[in-house]
Formats: structure tokens, C-alpha cells, sequence
């Protein structure tokens, strides 16, 4: 009759799940009844273990940490499903730090642009240049009616229609501003 697994973990200096894992794994075999002969168990033990190095684990053992995912993405979905150490859950946060400190910066510089004031700026600069070409047939038809020597109200009726017609096709642009 050998030891349960609980007893084998205290005997052994473990957990009971180091145990369990190690009988999952095959390094060690439990006795027909469940139990383990420690004599035996000891010996597979350090036959089929192998002995933990310092610092033998190396960055690319570890899951990536996300270097160019945007600031306001969810950090913890690059980490592994398990959950993650506090090295990772460390690396992650410093990273963001990071990222969020360089759009600081370039905002102090200027080197980033307020997305709201240029998307503003944007449509008053479309609202100018449609004012504007809203405007020309007038100034311009009378001009060109005693150069062509045509009816001059004819001509900015003409020039007004083709230039309203030019502006909606312009209007069915849509930028992207993403």
C-alpha cells in the first residue's frame, strides 16, 4: 500500500497538482489502487524531470507582447487564454505608457492633428470653394457673353446649371477620414 497523492506532494515537497501533472504526464505511474509506492515514485521522479535552470527561459518562450496596436486597444487579447504573469501584464502596461506618452509628445510638437478640428477645418474649406464657384457665373457670364457675342442672362443661366450640375457630382464624394 503506497501514499495518496496529497501525501506523495507533502513527502515530495510539491503541490498535489505537480503530482497529478506528473502522473498525466507519464514521468510517474500510480500503483493499481490509485496509490504511490514513494521509493519508486521518487526514482521516476528524478529519472523522467528534468531540473529547473535559472533563468533558462528565454523572451520567445513567452507570448508577444502587441508593440504597434493603437492606445485604446484591449492590451489583454494579445495575452495567452491562461491569463498572464506579471512580467507580461507588466510589459503591456509599459508598452501603452509608452505609446501614450509619444502622442503627448507629438501633440506638443505638433506633429498630430486634433481629428475634430480637422475634420472642421476640412469642411469649411469645402464650403468656401463651393461659395465660390457658386459665385463665378455670375461675375464672369456677362464677360464672356460680349466676348462671344451671345445673350448675356442666356449664358450665366447656362454656366449656373452646369456648375450647379459639377458641384453634386462632387457632392456625392465621400472622403475618408479614418
Amino acid at each position: 500500500m503506497g501514499l495518496s497523492i496529497r501525501a506523495y506532494a507533502r513527502h515530495r515537497g510539491v503541490s498535489d497538482a505537480a503530482v497529478r501533472k506528473a502522473i498525466a504526464a507519464g514521468r510517474i505511474t500510480p500503483n493499481a489502487d490509485g496509490t504511490l509506492d514513494p521509493a519508486q515514485a521518487d526514482a521516476q521522479w528524478s529519472r523522467n524531470t528534468e531540473t529547473p535552470r535559472v533563468g533558462s527561459r528565454t523572451p520567445a518562450a513567452r507570448a508577444p507582447v502587441p508593440t504597434d496596436a493603437a492606445p485604446g486597444a484591449d492590451a489583454g487579447a494579445a495575452l495567452p487564454a491562461g491569463g498572464a504573469s506579471l512580467l507580461q501584464a507588466r510589459t503591456v502596461n509599459e508598452v501603452l505608457k509608452a505609446k501614450i506618452k509619444k502622442l503627448e509628445l507629438e501633440k506638443r510638437t505638433q506633429q498630430s492633428v486634433d481629428r475634430a478640428s480637422a475634420i472642421a477645418h476640412v469642411f469649411h474649406l469645402a464650403r468656401v470653394e463651393r461659395d465660390a464657384w457658386l459665385n463665378w457665373p455670375a461675375r464672369v457670364s456677362a464677360q464672356l457673353a460680349s466676348q462671344l457675342g451671345t445673350d448675356g442672362h442666356a449664358l450665366h443661366v447656362a454656366l449656373e446649371a452646369a456648375v450647379r450640375a459639377h458641384l453634386l457630382e462632387l457632392g456625392e464624394i465621400r472622403p475618408k477620414v479614418d
